[in-house]
């Protein structure tokens, strides 16, 4: 059971990778928006679907922690 736990543990990780990328990205398009406030919406709409894609790769990385503690653990 340890070495399963292990696995989901590290497949729950990429949710520290989401974390860091959606911070940097929030970070960068507001010192853009700083910048040149006429290109808001666009920078806005940018964000937005970045931060959608990251956050999709950490739920990923959830449900295969799931999938792994569920098939393999009930062995």
């Amino acid at each position: 059971m340890g070495v399963i736990a292990l696995g989901a543990a590290v497949a729950v990780l990429t949710g520290i990778g989401a974390g860091i990328g959606i911070g940097i990205a929030t970070a960068k398009a507001t010192e853009s928006i700083a910048r040149q406030p006429e290109a808001k919406g666009d920078i806005r709409t940018s964000l937005i679907i970045g931060c959608a894609l990251a956050e999709a790769t950490a739920v990923y990385g959830f449900v295969i922690a799931l999938l792994i503690i569920i098939m393999l653990g009930s062995k």
